[in-house]
């Protein structure tokens, strides 16, 4: 057994100095005490104990009520005393709600007894930032989505920060090229932000993966504080599919920094323009990559999963009612990929696709 505590600022004194501060495990309530007794004197039940902690409440109440002290030797005091002043001696007594205070004293054996057997943890520092926990595009209500045109709400907790300061702000930054101080800033809130993002342009189409920071300060001359969102967000691709006889295409998707797409649309087949998802599922049991095609809404309708496993050409089918009725994509560097999904998307990877009729 031990009592945790940890040293917290005391920003009250110059120059700064630290406090301990309790740290409880848990919480114990009187259904926990009356279980601890029961299993010292098995003689009563958990029940009975308890009923006998309610009953002592009631008493030292009905003690207290008549006017007196409540003493448990060794343990406690209840006593009671009033707050406020009258400025002349026979001035009415103020409201109870607002004068009656009740205090409990520990007597000086009981809380020698703490000190003698306490056994203290002290936990390390931890320092006070900024925590992204969400990124959404309400928009399209999508998760990790990033567009020009919609609105990304940032959830998590510690976020306030002053936008005229020029040190605080929400950045997002190209994991290849381009970073943007984010401007078009509405709600900012302990546990939210909301902003119409600047999404910064990078060296190659396929490059359209983001980083989410924010920096913020908690005190006026305070230092800094940047917190990074653990996920990465992606932006929409434009696909434009030629007909029969058309040039052919090659558009790089689902690739992270590279200078070469991981992974290329060749062709397709589609009766009308259509904006839809993509995702890539790693799994590890069988050691391949799992590709479909899925409709933009959550919970909307997926196409069969195409397994694979090395550099290859490929053809996804559509869903059902899609536009789309299949897209031929190219594998360029299947390990690479692999390696992508595996340490930066938790094992899944989607992008979303804006695909025309060229």
């Amino acid at each position: 057994m031990s009592i945790q505590c940890k040293p917290t600022l005391n920003a009250l004194t110059t120059p700064q100095t630290h406090i301990l501060h309790f740290v409880p495990r848990d919480t114990a309530d009187e259904q926990d005490l009356a279980a601890d007794i029961s299993r010292s004197q098995p003689n009563f039940s958990p029940e009975a104990v308890e009923s006998i902690l309610q009953a002592e409440d009631e008493a030292i109440l009905e003690r207290l009520l008549n006017g007196e002290q409540v003493t448990k030797h060794g343990s406690f005091s209840w006593y009671i005393s009033f707050t406020g002043t009258l400025e002349n001696a026979d001035d009415p007594t103020p409201p109870l709600d607002e004068c009656l205070q009740l205090n409990v004293r520990i007597s000086q054996p009981f809380l020698d007894r703490l000190r003698q057997a306490a056994r203290i943890e002290r936990l390390a520092v931890t320092e006070k930032l900024p925590i992204i926990t969400a990124a959404e595009d309400t928009v399209l209500g999508l998760r990790d989505v990033l567009r020009s045109d919609g609105m990304l709400l940032i959830t998590g907790r510690n976020l306030l920060f002053d936008r005229n300061d020029s040190g605080s702000h929400c950045l997002i930054e190209g994991t290849r090229s381009g970073s943007a101080i984010q401007t078009r800033v509405g709600t900012v809130a302990n546990t939210e932000v909301v902003l119409m993002p600047d999404v910064p342009s990078q060296d190659d189409p396929w490059n359209n993966e983001y980083r989410l920071s924010l920096i913020t300060r908690y005190t006026e001359h305070g230092t800094p504080r940047t917190g990074i969102y653990k996920r990465m967000l992606r932006t929409p691709l434009a696909v434009a599919l030629t007909g029969g006889g058309g040039p052919p295409i090659n558009i790089g998707i689902l690739t992270g920094n590279a200078t070469a797409p991981s992974v290329s649309i060749t062709g397709g087949t589609i009766s009308a323009d259509e904006t839809l998802r993509i995702q890539v599922i790693q799994d590890l049991s069988e050691e391949r990559l799992l590709f479909s095609l899925f409709a933009l809404e959550e919970d909307g309708a997926e196409g069969s999963e195409v397994p694979v496993i090395a550099n290859g050409t490929y053809t996804l089918p559509g869903f059902s009612g899609s536009a789309v009725s299949s897209l031929d994509i190219t594998v360029n560097d299947y390990a690479a990929l692999w390696e992508m999904i595996r340490n930066d998307y938790g094992g899944w990877l989607v992008d979303v696709l804006k695909i025309e009729s060229a």
